[in-house]
């Protein structure tokens, strides 16, 4: 559970980046513009995971063996593509309006794309996926409901850094499943 929590809000650090980025651009903050984009976060990134390990279950039979290394290189991946990213934040288009219904599918998409191979991961590792994707989606939607506001108030101070965190978190766990993995084998 700690795991998955961590996996969570690893994950959570591409919303909570764009969240951010997106209460500065938003004049006139309400509840509810929080709540929408919120909202997108979260389901998007409960439902990707899911996809993830559905595609994963037909593939499981075919890399048992090397699964562990799979999950590694997949969590590792999104994390260093997460702190590489970090440093491009700054350069973000700020004209975009972040309540724009098509706007808000496209960032929702491209923050969850990171969920649909730790979606894929989990299956691999032959871990259920319906309690990691409500307790990812729920984590996404408070960090980036939360996120919103940070950003109307104290606008780039944050970002980067916590987008450089959720990689390292990421490149962490997969690190810890591979030893884990390792260990168990030598044991």
């Amino acid at each position: 559970m700690i795991t998955i929590l961590f996996i969570a809000f690893g994950l959570a650090m591409d919303a909570l980046a764009v969240s951010i980025t997106s209460g500065l651009t938003i004049k006139g903050l309400r509840i509810s513009n929080a709540l929408t984009i919120a909202l997108f976060f979260g389901s998007f990134q409960a439902f990707m995971p899911v996809i993830g390990w559905i595609v994963g279950l037909s593939a499981r039979d075919f890399i048992t063996g090397i699964d562990h290394w799979i999950a590694f290189g997949l969590l590792s991946l999104i994390g260093c593509k997460m702190i590489f990213e970090s440093t491009k934040i700054g350069s973000k288009e700020k004209e975009i309006d972040p309540l724009n219904i098509y706007v808000l599918l496209i960032l929702a998409i491209a923050t969850s794309i990171d969920a649909l191979a730790v979606g894929l991961s989990l299956s691999f590792l032959k871990v259920a996926i319906v309690t990691p994707a409500i307790i990812i989606g729920i984590v996404t939607f408070m960090v980036s409901f939360l996120g919103v506001f940070v950003g109307n108030r104290f606008g780039h101070f944050f970002e980067n850094k916590i987008e450089i965190i959720g990689g390292l978190t990421l490149i962490g766990i997969g690190i810890k499943i591979l030893i884990e993995h390792l260990v168990l084998n030598i044991a």
